[in-house]
């Protein structure tokens, strides 16, 4: 087994890393996921392990191995499907109404293999009309998982609660029951493999989106790592722009940059608008 010592060199080794966090009570589940691994590499010391993950020539890539052990990717089409429905039907036409050019830009941070960018391009290809544009960036720590999401091919769990009538207009149905998003689709959708914490991914990225989707993410982050994620996701997005997060998650204890908008029986976080530009409070009795 794992004793203290080594979980806590390897937990803090994996925060430097990552800035993904091992809570207390997740232990005994963190040290069965570094087994696993171990188990897959015939090794049963785990100095051995913690040497291999930092000095070998595959450390980025058993790295990235273990992150996948340790969080859960699970994500499929249309997750969360009333959050996604007033991101459509009230935060999207909000912006519309005021938006200045036609292209809506859109950040899906943390995105797995895939599911929620397309998902959120399947919404704008069905909501915006033909003056409109948008581009979609996409990114996730894990380049197994980017790997998976630029391939496009989704099996029957992936595509389980998509309409029947979106099944039919963006898949391509292939042997086996898998199914491939159309081009239609991904052509507007940019996938990268980039980590939060870092500061070279924020070059990458642009610094005017009108909507960022970082769902179920934080929950892997300390508060500290989470503030300073938010306070870049704030300078990213437009006045007036959304952050969208799980349904279990909340910024309002490390920050109150933003305004908190009811809709739809659903919390959402928006920029503040420079005076004279959007009504703050235009969207909270719809």
């Amino acid at each position: 087994m794992i004793d203290v010592l080594n979980f806590n060199q390897l937990r803090d080794y994996i925060y430097e890393k990552t800035g993904i966090y091992v809570e207390d009570k997740r232990i005994y589940y963190f040290k069965n996921r570094v087994l696993r691994r171990m188990r897959k590499l015939m090794l049963d010391d785990p100095e051995i392990y913690f040497n291999f993950l930092k000095n070998s020539e595959y450390a980025d890539i058993e790295m990235a191995k273990l992150i996948n052990e340790i969080t859960v990717n699970e994500t499929y089409f249309f997750r969360e499907f009333l959050q996604l429905q007033t991101f459509a039907e009230y935060a999207l036409k909000e912006v519309l109404e005021h938006k200045k050019n036609k292209t809506i830009k859109v950040l899906s941070a943390g995105c797995a293999s895939g599911e929620e960018p397309y998902t959120l391009s399947i919404i704008l290809n069905e909501m915006l009309d033909s003056n409109y544009s948008f581009k979609i960036d996409a990114l996730d720590i894990d380049g197994n998982m980017v790997k998976k999401a630029v391939a496009g091919i989704y099996g029957q769990y992936a595509i389980r609660d998509v309409p029947q009538v979106y099944l039919k207009k963006y898949f391509e149905k292939l042997n086996k029951g898998l199914y491939k998003i159309k081009e239609k689709i991904k052509k507007n959708v940019n996938i990268y493999n980039l980590n939060l914490i870092k500061d070279e991914t924020y070059k990458k990225l642009d610094n005017n989106y009108d909507f960022i989707f970082c769902r179920n993410v934080f929950i892997y982050f300390t508060d500290d790592i989470r503030r300073r994620i938010i306070e870049r996701f704030y300078l990213m997005l437009n006045d007036g722009g959304y952050i969208f997060l799980g349904h279990s998650e909340s910024i309002n204890r490390i920050t109150n940059a933003f305004q908190i908008v009811k809709a739809n029986n659903f919390i959402l976080y928006r920029k503040p608008v420079r005076e004279g530009t959007i009504n703050a409070q235009n969207i909270n009795n719809r």
